[in-house]
């Protein structure tokens, strides 16, 4: 893993990682991880399963033989498998997304997915997306992204991506999630949402994506990461 290059971007709900590291990996021609993805389909599963959301010897099991699989298409999308379900839609929904904040707060939990989450750091590089990437995955990456936004144009970006979906949202009551969640994962024992010491934080309340992707691929060809243009 210390042989390949990794980039790193975190933040809270909705700041627009997912879409950043998706961009900046096919720029590359890197492999994507979307750690969050990975949580929402345990939470998923666990709720199919009828796995309580607290019993931490349950969800470690389902945990370490989870059987998912990220596919890219012939568009460059990431495709979510849960066996053979293609779950990418459904767990992008705000009930899935509690589930998964349920789950990530538990110690045991995190450990059991940290190997598999390494295991995607392969050649020729890495984007890894989520909330402790730099500070745990990831420790030794070197370009470390903190991306975030305020709560309400978090909220507006949200509310926009779902009702592309087909999804029915509340702005008011999206902006009071994202605050909630916000309180929740930063202020959790294990993993705490939060800037690496090292990482370089982007506030793109006013930033267009494109922006922030050439923002980040700069910072990548000043580090050696990638070639010149």
């Amino acid at each position: 893993m210390s042989q390949v290059p990794v980039i790193t971007i975190d933040g809270p709900v909705s700041s627009g990682k997912g879409t950043v590291a998706a961009a900046v990996a096919k720029a590359l021609g890197w492999h994507l991880l979307d750690s969050g993805a990975i949580y929402r389909v345990l939470g998923y599963y666990a709720q199919s399963q009828n796995v309580a959301l607290d019993d931490a010897e349950a969800l470690v099991k389902l945990a370490k033989n989870l059987p998912l699989a990220f596919q890219q298409n012939a568009a460059g999308e990431v495709q979510v498998f849960l066996a053979d379900e293609d779950v990418g839609r459904t767990i992008r929904q705000e009930s899935v997304g509690e589930l998964a904040s349920q789950v990530a707060v538990i110690p045991a939990v995190r450990e059991a997915l940290l190997q598999r989450q390494q295991d995607f750091a392969q050649l020729p590089g890495l984007v890894a997306d989520g909330r402790d990437m730099a500070t745990v995955v990831f420790q030794q990456a070197p370009l470390k992204i903190y991306l975030t936004a305020s709560a309400e144009e978090r909220a507006k970006r949200r509310y926009q991506q779902l009702s592309e979906k087909g999804f029915s949202a509340n702005l008011s009551h999206l902006i009071e999630e994202i605050r909630a969640r916000d309180e929740r994962d930063t202020q959790r024992t294990v993993a705490p949402l939060k800037p690496a010491a090292d990482a370089i934080v982007i506030d793109s309340t006013a930033m267009s994506v494109a922006d922030v992707v050439n923002q980040i691929l700069n910072e990548a060809r000043a580090r050696h990461l990638v070639a010149e243009q």
